[in-house]
Formats: C-alpha cells, sequence, structure tokens
C-alpha cells in the first residue's frame, strides 16, 4: 500500500506534464499550419495564421478540460 501512495504524485505529475506538452505540440502544429496557408493562400497577410492560432487554443483547452475531467471525477 506505502508504495502506491508514494507513486501517486509522479503518476500525477507525468500525466499533467504530457498533457501540458500535447497542448504545446497542438498549438505549434496550428501556428505553423496557418502560416503555411498564409504563405501559399495569402500573400502578406495573417489571417489564417490567427485563425489556426485560435483553433489550436480552442482545441487544446478542450482537450486537456475532457482529460481532467477522466482524472479527476
Amino acid at each position: 500500500m506505502a508504495a502506491k501512495k508514494e507513486n501517486a504524485p509522479l503518476k500525477n505529475w507525468a500525466i499533467y506534464s504530457g498533457i501540458a506538452i500535447q497542448m504545446g505540440v497542438i498549438i505549434f502544429l496550428f501556428v505553423r499550419g496557418g502560416k503555411w496557408l498564409d504563405q501559399t493562400y495569402n500573400a502578406g497577410g495573417k489571417l489564417y495564421t490567427v485563425i489556426g492560432t485560435l483553433a489550436g487554443v480552442g482545441l487544446a483547452l478542450f482537450l486537456v478540460l475532457q482529460q481532467t475531467k477522466r482524472l479527476n471525477p
């Protein structure tokens, strides 16, 4: 029993740091996609970068909320 209690903080730390990494990767990919779309289809504008950034942040927050609900019922 004592070993499980000692590993619980380490397990939670690993889960939450994985969620943070996942959030960063999602936002990074959406921003890169937006930049690519701007370079390809929108000469000189940043419309797709802004849309990609907002969509990435929204998706990342949604996924973080879903994962934390499962962790803390």
